[in-house]
């Protein structure tokens, strides 16, 4: 089809609302993944929408397949209130910033979760 632009949409192309590094996570509107390459901030880049990624979270994981949050600097956190959810955990991991294996929830209509 001579419209089309992505075939799968697993990766696309956007502009970065801050600076990422490769691996990093990002969001931009209801599009949530992680960035390719280093990206600047207004910048044009790619981000992977699926897969799973070891990233940086603050805050204990009890359990898989709870809700990981990201907040408006691009920070992952457990915590809900004012974040987005950003993805999903694949492991467990006690309090404090430390690596967890997250996936990424790719597209989404979310707003920003309230107390």
């Amino acid at each position: 089809m001579k419209n089309q632009r992505y075939t799968h949409a697993k990766h696309i192309e956007v502009t970065f609302p801050y600076a990422r590094v490769s691996g990093e996570p990002v969001r931009v509107g209801g599009i949530c993944g992680v960035a390719v390459t280093d990206v600047a901030n207004g910048a044009r880049g790619t981000i992977w929408l699926d897969g799973s990624y070891d990233v940086s979270v603050t805050g204990a994981v009890a359990s898989e397949g709870l809700p990981v949050y990201i907040t408006s600097a691009g920070a992952l956190t457990t915590t809900s209130t004012g974040n987005y959810v950003w993805g999903l955990s694949l492991g467990t991991k006690g309090s404090g910033a430390g690596n967890l294996e997250v996936a990424p929830i790719g597209k989404s209509t979310q707003t920003a979760a309230s107390a």
